[in-house]
């Protein structure tokens, strides 16, 4: 396979076209072809990359960003890392509310590329003034010459993922995609990249991950906001406690739902069985291809494309860290430490 060798204008050229890779022992006993659209392969290590810079291209088009101005948004890390590396590229001042689950590396990582941070609790309410959402929001009328991104109801979200990341997967699948099963938080990637694959072939089927803790499936089934559906949980990047405008729901056919413990557990797989450094969230879309595969969603001729959309270098400090994971009681007899260190003397 020949690679592109020429030098690159800056490392926002790197954004998209990101590798397809089949599945081969993680998937070895579910009926059907598997492939991993890895995302972690964007230079900012996720899907966010290429929201990030559609967004923020787009506003410098209708003329609402000029050098020195600042970029306002909510975000679990991922979102935040691929905004403020765009915005040291192309000059721009960022600010970000994270929410208190991220993982400490993610805050780290925000920090070293010079982005103002406030950490806000996870588990308060959409519409408390300490969420996320409220302070970002606050950010952004307190400060002169600011853009607030507004992923969660931003059509934009959805636009970059139909132009982009629904192409490259029919193309690099030559059309015989079946099945697209991709995480939904604020529901850009799945809804852009599902729109797209449906415009090609209606037949596709369109899986929904979510989260217990998470509105998301439910709101998909019966229209309604279940408040009682929300409690604490600890995967980033999936599922949500209000209705992101930026979810297609009508273009998904289902959703399933994932735990934080089998989730984890499924990302080390993915590392132990593929040699693919994938995050939590794509722990969390592993997880829930299994889910759909032991329902009897595939059979020998499905061509299902899920999408890892993290890299495993985000969540060190958690999934990949044994005091993390026996914190969290996801250690059991049959599920135990995966890494043994011996220190010589």
């Amino acid at each position: 396979m020949k690679r592109n060798l020429s030098i690159h204008k800056s490392i926002l050229e790197l954004i998209g076209e990101t590798p397809m890779i089949r599945l081969n022992k993680i998937t070895e006993n579910l009926e059907g072809e598997f492939l991993a659209k890895f995302e972690g392969c964007n230079p900012g290590h996720s899907t966010k990359d290429r929201i990030a810079l559609y967004i923020i291209n787009q506003a410098e088009k209708q003329g609402l960003l000029k050098p020195g101005d600042t970029i306002i948004e909510t975000t679990s890390g991922n979102t935040g890392f691929s905004l403020a590396m765009v915005s040291i590229t192309k000059g721009y001042q960022c600010i970000l509310a994270v929410s208190s689950k991220s993982s400490k590396d993610k805050i780290d990582m925000l920090k070293a590329l010079g982005a103002k941070i406030y950490v806000c609790p996870a588990h308060v309410s959409a519409d408390d003034p300490r969420s996320y959402y409220q302070v970002a929001k606050r950010l952004h009328t307190e400060t002169a010459n600011s853009i607030y991104i507004n992923q969660y109801f931003n059509q934009l979200n959805i636009d970059a993922h139909y132009l982009t990341t629904g192409p490259e997967i029919w193309k690099q699948t030559k059309g015989e995609i079946t099945h697209l099963i991709a995480a939904s938080g604020t529901g850009g990637t799945i809804s852009g990249t599902a729109k797209y694959l449906k415009e090609q072939n209606p037949n596709i089927k369109i899986l929904g991950v979510d989260a217990f803790g998470s509105i998301l499936k439910k709101f998909h089934e019966t229209k309604e906001f279940d408040a009682n559906e929300i409690y604490p949980y600890r995967i980033e990047g999936l599922g949500k406690n209000l209705i992101p405008t930026a979810t297609d729901f009508d273009i998904i056919d289902k959703f399933e739902k994932v735990t934080d413990e089998e989730s984890a557990h499924t990302a080390r797989e993915i590392a132990l069985t593929e040699g693919i450094f994938a995050g939590y969230t794509s722990g969390a879309v592993m997880q829930a291809t299994k889910q759909y595969a032991e329902a009897g969603e595939f059979d020998k001729n499905s061509k299902v494309v899920v999408i890892f959309p993290d890299h495993g270098s985000r969540y060190m400090s958690k999934v990949y860290s044994d005091d993390w994971m026996r914190e969290q009681g996801f250690f059991d007899s049959q599920k135990q430490e995966t890494y043994a260190i011996e220190f010589i003397k």
